[in-house]
């Protein structure tokens, strides 16, 4: 298993950098296309709502949703059901830029798996999906102290 996460690491590295080369002429980084993208299909969402949806800690979330703020990507909107959340909404710009963020994904993923037959990208698809769902499990966990 050790050489599995050795080998996960280094893809999603080469996706970091891969999608910091990319993103420039948006003005965006690397890791930022996560949070536009929970933005865009989830308008008003809480800064909460992000970091359980992608996986981050809420200090995190706040600081690049103010960066995407100040950027004109989004807009934040205190909750009127309660005044201590603030919802988060996409712009135009971002909406603009999301079918960008999905094309790069895209040519990323494709570029990956250049040279599977379809039946081994569907086989890897399963696999790793379920490797997720047993990382969010173990989180889970994890975070209620059992």
């Amino acid at each position: 298993m050790e050489n599995v996460m050795k080998h996960l690491t280094q893809v999603w590295r080469c996706a970091c950098l891969y999608r910091m080369k990319q993103y420039e002429p948006l003005g965006i980084g690397m890791y930022q296309d996560s949070y536009l993208v929970a933005v865009c299909e989830c308008p008003g969402i809480t800064q909460e709502g992000i970091a359980k949806r992608i996986f981050v800690h809420k200090s995190n979330v706040a600081r690049q949703i103010c960066s995407l703020e100040e950027k004109g990507f989004v807009s934040r909107e205190p909750d009127p059901a309660d005044k201590r959340n603030l919802l988060v909404y996409p712009t135009q710009k971002a909406l603009s830029a999301l079918p960008v963020i999905r094309r790069v994904r895209a040519a990323w993923a494709a570029q990956i798996t250049q040279g599977f037959s379809a039946e081994e990208a569907a086989a890897l698809s399963r696999a790793l999906e379920r490797l997720a769902e047993n990382a969010a499990a173990a989180l889970a966990a994890c975070e209620e102290g059992t």
